[in-house]
Parts: structure tokens; sequence; C-alpha cells
């Protein structure tokens, strides 16, 4: 009897927090090339619950951030994912982290599919999450995003900024840069149609902490669906750490992409507050044929010269290059560069720099 009260008082402190002690099953967008198909996820035995209310509060803004990162891994899971009538099996590591790795036969399901992940305990199904594989349609170019200050704006330069938007906004709230909405949507339909879109990759130095959120902004706002490649999820001790290291990792997670489709032409979309440009241009240098153009948005004055000269010497190796501060001048390049319907944009509304 002692036991079930302490359960449910737990239980209690943990539903008033927002947050479950109950297994969950966090699968992201993957992606699917050639034969194969990737999906990622998470198994968490601590995680919070899915966001109920959006308001400008403070405090509901401060708790969902810090809710986050109050996880705990569940490691060497037994997970279990059905496909084509074929079963596969996989185990989390000490992160919590798992992937899914297969092959099908070409032709693939073109777009978005379903995707089910079952937590398995001796032999039992006592989880399950559910995610989507993208599969990209034969079209002329693919788009490789960052987030931060590229689309979203972050303060990433400024630590008192960044951490004030941080906890202050919420994904309804928080802004993207005037007239990147415009740009995105147009390169997603460039030279192509709503029924088939340009496939976009959102790769970003931000843990995989703020999927949910990145995917309710993206939504909100209206971007290209995508798929994300995030960082390593952290726990509560490294939450003031976000989406400050391992920009190593991002040049990996883009190599991954650029490797998944050797035949595709890619555009890269980044700024100048962090690491962006020095990370495409080791890209173009070790995949020149397959970058069409870099865009960087120019975010941060400190940095500007330096910027400079690294766009000057990609495009010497052949990659036009534009760095802007307003998307305006994205879109026209677009359109110079044949990536956009030129017949669409007649008067590029020019945005206020936030």
């Amino acid at each position: 009897m002692a036991l079930h009260h302490k359960r449910d008082f737990k239980t209690k402190i943990l539903n008033w927090l927002r947050l479950t002690d109950e297994p969950v099953i966090k699968v992201y967008h993957g992606y699917g090339h050639s034969k194969k198909l990737i999906i990622y996820g998470h198994v968490l035995k601590l995680s919070p619950l899915p966001r109920s209310k959006y308001s400008q509060s403070f405090w509901f803004n401060a708790m969902g951030l810090l809710r986050s990162f109050m996880i705990t891994p569940y490691s060497c899971a037994v997970l279990q994912m059905e496909w084509e009538g074929k079963i596969y099996k996989t185990e989390s590591d000490k992160d919590g982290f798992f992937k899914f790795e297969w092959e099908d036969k070409p032709p693939l399901p073109q777009g978005w599919n379903t995707v089910k992940v079952l937590l398995m305990e001796n032999g039992e199904e006592i989880a399950e999450g559910l995610g989507s594989v993208f599969v990209p349609y034969p079209t002329q170019y693919g788009f490789i995003s960052d987030i931060d200050d590229t689309f979203l704006i972050s303060h990433s330069s400024n630590l008192r900024k960044r951490l004030y938007v941080l906890f202050t906004q919420n994904a309804r709230s928080r802004k993207p840069f005037e007239g990147v909405v415009k740009h995105y949507q147009l390169l997603a339909l460039g030279n192509t149609t709503k029924d088939a879109p340009n496939p976009f990759f959102y790769v970003s130095s931000s843990e995989w902490n703020l999927y949910d959120f990145l995917v309710e902004f993206v939504n909100v706002n209206q971007l290209p669906q995508g798929v994300f490649l995030l960082n390593v999820m952290k726990q509560f001790s490294g939450l003031l750490k976000t989406g400050q290291n391992n920009h190593q990792g991002k040049f990996a997670r883009i190599v991954r992409i650029l490797e998944a489709y050797p035949d595709q032409r890619f555009v890269l979309l980044g700024d100048s507050s962090q690491h962006d440009p020095y990370i495409y241009q080791s890209v173009v240098t070790h995949f020149p044929e397959q970058i069409k153009a870099v865009y960087i948005r120019d975010v941060y004055q400190k940095n500007k010269e330096k910027v400079a000269e690294v766009l000057t010497a990609m495009e010497k190796e052949g990659v036009p290059c534009c760095f802007f501060v307003h998307s305006a001048e994205a879109i026209i390049h677009s359109q110079r560069l044949g990536l956009i319907n030129s017949d669409v944009v007649t008067a590029p509304i020019l945005e206020k720099q936030s």
C-alpha cells in the first residue's frame, strides 16, 4: 500500500511538471535514397509530455524549455519496426538513441511514408512511436539549411539575447526573418510542382531536445517540410550550452546527405554568426560538383570581412555565393540562378532586419 501511495504521489508531481516516466519513443523524420531508408529516434524513461498550451507567460515558456532537457535515456531498449511486411529490429545506445537502416527494392514510395516503432520487453509491446520517412521526388535541386539565425531569429552570437529568447518565447511566438519563408517556399517549388517539392534538410548544432519545438515552428510558419539532422541530446546539466558545440558533427551530417544522394545537386543556406561559412567551404572542397550555390545571411558584423573572404574563395571554385542581409536580396539572386520560377516573383518585399 505504501508503495502504491508513493507511486501516486510521484505521478502527481510529474504530471504537475508536465513530465512522464512512462517509456516514450520519439521517432524523427527519416529519409530514403536509392534502395535504402533511414530513421532515427530516442527512447526515454523520463520525458516531457506534449505541449498543450502556448502563451506569452514567462513561466510557461521557461518551463517549456526546461522540460525539454528533463530527460532520462532508455539504454539497451529493444525496438521493432515493420516495413512492407518485414520486421526490423535494433537497440538503443547508452543515450537512448536508435537508428533503423534498411533496404527495399526500388522504386521506393516517393513522398512522406508513415512508420511505427515499437518498444518490446519480454516479447511484449510496451510503447509505440510514429514517424515519417521522406523519399525525395526526382527534382533538379535539394536544399540543406541551417536553422538558428538562418531562418529562425536566435541571436546565436550574443549569449544574453540567445538565452532571453530561449527562455521567454515558444515555437509559436519566435519569429523568422522577414521574407525568409517566402524565399524557402519558392525554393521548394522551383522548377517543380506542389505534388513533387524539392527536398529540404534542416541541419543544425541544436540538440534533439528541441526537435518538437523546431517541427512546430516550421509548421506554424509554413516553411517547407523537411528532414531534421540535429546534435546529440543533452540532459539538464547541458541546457545552457545548447547549440554551442560539435560543429564538426554538423559537417559530418551534411556529408551523410550528399553521399546518400550522389546524383543530386544541393544549395547550402546558413548564416555568419558561427561556423556555417567555414563548414560550407569544406563541403564545397570535398563535393564541388554537388554544390550549386551557397547562401549566407549576414547577421554578425564582426565576422563580415572574414566571411566575405571565405565566400570569395568558394566563388573562385565555381560555386555562386550570396552574402545578404535581407531575404529579398537572396530571392533576386535565386531568380538569376534559375533556382526559383522567375514568373512568380514580381515585386519582392524588402524586409526589415530584426
